[in-house]
């Protein structure tokens, strides 16, 4: 095939004459025929997840109060928020917690209150102010909900891993995690990645993507504004470019006005705190026959390591690699014990995503971008020690 373009494949979109397909549907119809027959017929590629991704958050602009006030501390629904941006914004982590104790089992954090924003609910503000000349307001009490905001808008420091763990737990007790419970003696193994179909496998360079992608995110449009954070770009790979553990992650941005409760969900894990379940799509234009290649990755051909949580260490050991095909079989062997597996992440909601985003480009409403900028692809992943002292963890 010859060299494509982004803009004649917008130009293709916009004329509802692009030929769509998901990365599942590429990678069958590869098994089909051929890298090369495919790439001659498809223009884009869409990718999803539907995964836990607690390195989330929303930005919120209130509006000024009568007289001003310049937010010192603030909640929302019992949740702090972080006020060290302008008078009136705020940021909201999706993994904050209340500062009550007693309310860490309540199941609620800082993930809920921004789905409960975005669905269009009320969430009580309450507020205190540092009183200066310009915003001599001292405190504010009142309910706000998606309309009565500004700004309010997702930034997401670390979405989309391109590869994570399976956690396991070879202890004598339970283990509250953030892939939920881990049962001792091997008694379960749990995988956060949704496996061939998510979106980073099917890019494993990042060459078709980079700082200023359209993407979708929780139901609304977004972009990639940067390299997310913990992303490590030089984990080891096998021979297919697929990395062998935590590789690349995106740093996301999206209208949180226009996300779809459908696609964006808060959830609690047991003993740990709340994270964001968030669908993320991205498409992947057919430039050349590499990225249908690229695409073509199967769940047998991409693994994840399988760590010890009972080791209380930065690194834990592992008991080697699996495959996502071993996984997706609802079992794996651990020294030769059988051992249940359970997927965190919606494979089901991953699927959707990418039909979704399918739907989205057939019809015209979502195009293209042209990155503006690589995501890097050299960066060391560096550990934080207590400077000058031996951490001792007995």
């Amino acid at each position: 095939m010859t060299e494509r373009t982004i803009a004649e494949i917008n130009d293709k979109i916009q004329k509802q004459k692009a030929v769509v397909w998901t990365a599942e549907e590429v990678k069958a119809k590869v098994a089909q025929s051929s890298v090369a027959e495919v790439a001659k017929q498809v223009d884009v590629i869409t990718t999803g997840t539907f995964e836990p991704m607690e390195s989330s958050g929303a930005i919120i602009n209130l509006g000024h109060t009568d007289p001003p006030i310049k937010l010192y501390k603030c909640w929302l629904d019992g949740i702090p928020a972080y006020t060290g941006f302008g008078a009136v914004d705020l940021y909201l982590g999706a993994a904050q917690i209340p500062e009550d104790a007693e309310e860490l089992n309540e199941n609620r954090g800082g993930s809920h209150v921004i789905c409960d924003l975005i669905a269009g609910k009320s969430v009580h503000l309450k507020a205190f102010g540092h009183a200066t000349d310009c915003y001599p307001r001292a405190s504010f009490e009142t309910n706000i909900s998606r309309d009565t905001i500004n700004q309010f808008y997702l930034y997401n420091p670390r979405n989309v891993y391109q590869n994570f763990i399976v956690g396991v737990n070879g202890g004598d007790r339970t283990l509250y995690t953030y892939l939920g419970p881990l049962l001792p003696r091997l008694a379960n193994a749990v995988y956060s990645n949704p496996g061939a179909i998510s979106p980073l496998w099917n890019d494993p360079d990042l060459q078709t993507i980079g700082i200023g992608t359209r993407v979708f995110v929780g139901g609304g449009i977004g972009y990639i504004t940067w390299e997310g954070t913990q992303h490590f770009p030089v984990q080891k790979r096998l021979p297919n470019r697929t990395p062998i553990g935590p590789a690349s992650t995106l740093a996301l941005i999206a209208d949180a006005k226009q996300c779809d409760p459908k696609w964006i969900r808060g959830c609690y894990f047991k003993y740990y705190g709340p994270s964001l379940m968030l669908g993320v799509g991205i498409p992947f234009p057919v430039l050349n026959e590499q990225v249908v290649a690229n695409c073509a990755v199967r769940d047998q051909e991409v693994v994840a390591p399988v760590v010890d949580f009972s080791i209380p260490r930065r690194v834990r050991p592992t008991f080697g690699l699996v495959s996502y095909a071993q996984l997706k079989s609802g079992r794996i062997t651990i020294e030769g014990k059988t051992v249940r597996v359970a997927p965190l992440a919606s494979i089901y909601r991953s699927r959707q995503v990418a039909l979704a985003l399918k739907h989205w480009i057939d019809t015209g409403v979502f195009t293209l971008t042209e990155p503006v900028a690589k995501i890097p692809a050299e960066r060391k992943f560096l550990p934080q020690d207590i400077w000058g002292s031996r951490v001792d963890l007995d």
